[in-house]
């Protein structure tokens, strides 16, 4: 179904496409106050730490990876709007169906098929988001999937733990099931975009085949990746820090990284007054902030200390991701942009498991999870700083975030 001249996407279009990345945040976190609960229930079955937290918890994560280029490519082939209502049936149907079985090993392929689904989620609704908007429109809209997925987190997480509480460890599944909602305000609200209406309206040419930008494409990912190590680390490190900062209270733990939390969401507000910069001084004010807050982390000698430094860098983190995001989509033609889409979505899951291997290791030869901060502050605002002498050099040739229109 095409776009017709009389539609215009809008507000509740805009909404729509935004909820979907809640569901990709449930992929885990819902399930985070039960997993003591599964490591009780499947404790016979051998190897079941590795099987339940390699398996269930982050097995939905591997196949954002793996997947998200397949779905971004799909999306260019076969059309956005019918492959996002089929992900989110299906998605709803694999998600709930460990309530319904006992197997580990069969509760972990339908985590297989969650991830397939989150993929396909992640990459066509932020393709759509693409398609329908311009300019200053567009770069709010993408923007603020970061603060939906930091703010939904929160929520995700207290409704996993009252359904734990009431059901036991498979509780958490049920929620899957709020997919369908979604698919049904999808089904409403959105259209199948054309490719003459995604096309800036001052270019009538018609459409002509278009080459991807592969050495673009990659050299954004590869900032990408360094971006999501930086807001994985904060997430998956706080509480091992609290514990050496000799804070053991889980309630206590969860009020620090709640601080923390509320930068995301802030940094994403700040993006939109920043977006005007060119690409180079936006990954200085990034950088800075990210360094600044691993800085003062790795410097921390109490638990106050190390949280303001954890709100400083998730605030740099709420900036880099929309900015490598807007980036990333900036000038790709409707023919390409699934695939794009798809690339970066794929690089940002892959900070989803490099961060905790590379942490752990650097810990173990720096003697400690705070000097390690410590080391990454430094080597981000080196970073900041070459990203703004670049940024001063090539002012002419890379145009500011905001004049994308295509």
């Amino acid at each position: 179904m095409a776009i017709s001249s009389s539609r215009e996407p809008g507000f509740w279009q805009g909404i729509m496409l935004l909820l979907p990345i809640t569901l990709s945040v449930m992929g885990i976190t819902v399930l985070t106050p039960v997993v003591h609960l599964m490591l009780d229930q499947f404790k016979d079955v051998p190897h079941h730490e590795y099987w339940v937290i390699g398996g269930i918890l982050t097995m939905p994560a591997i196949w954002i990876l793996l997947f998200s280029p397949v779905a971004g490519w799909l999306a260019d082939r076969y059309g956005r709007r019918n492959l996002l209502l089929l992900s989110m049936v299906v998605y709803a149907f694999v998600g709930v169906m460990p309530t319904f079985l006992d197997n580990l090993y069969l509760i972990i392929l339908s985590r297989v098929g969650v991830g397939i689904c989150e993929a396909v989620l992640m990459t066509v609704s932020t393709t759509l988001i693409s398609d329908y908007f311009k300019g200053r429109a567009r770069e709010r809209w993408l923007a603020s999937q970061t603060a939906v997925a930091s703010v939904s987190a929160l929520g995700i997480i207290y409704l996993g733990g009252r359904l734990g509480a009431a059901l036991g460890w498979r509780g958490p599944f049920y929620l899957y099931l709020y997919s369908l909602l979604l698919a049904v305000g999808v089904y409403w609200f959105i259209w199948e975009p054309a490719a003459a209406q995604s096309r800036s309206a001052s270019d009538a040419r018609p459409a002509a085949p278009v080459a991807f930008p592969w050495a673009r494409t990659l050299g954004i990912c590869a900032l990408t990746v360094l971006a999501s190590v930086s807001f994985y680390t904060v997430i998956t490190k706080n509480a091992e820090a609290m514990v050496s900062l000799g804070v053991s209270d889980p309630a206590v733990i969860g009020e620090y990284t709640m601080l923390a939390s509320i930068g995301v969401p802030l940094g994403t507000f700040l993006f939109w007054g920043l977006a005007r910069l060119p690409i180079g001084w936006l990954l200085l004010v990034d950088f800075a902030l990210i360094g600044a807050g691993f800085t003062l982390m790795g410097r921390a000698t109490e638990p106050t200390g190390y949280a303001w430094g954890s709100f400083v860098n998730q605030i740099g983190c709420g900036i880099v991701l929309p900015t490598m995001l807007v980036w990333a989509t900036r000038g790709l033609a409707f023919s390409i942009r699934g695939r794009g889409n798809g690339m970066w979505q794929a690089s940002f899951a892959i900070g989803q498991f490099v961060s905790g291997m590379v942490v752990t290791l650097l810990s173990k030869q720096l003697g400690g999870l705070l000097p390690t901060l410590g080391l990454m502050g430094r080597a981000a605002l080196i970073f900041a700083v070459i990203a703004g002498v670049a940024g001063i050099l090539w002012r002419r040739v890379v145009p500011p975030v905001a004049a994308s229109t295509t």
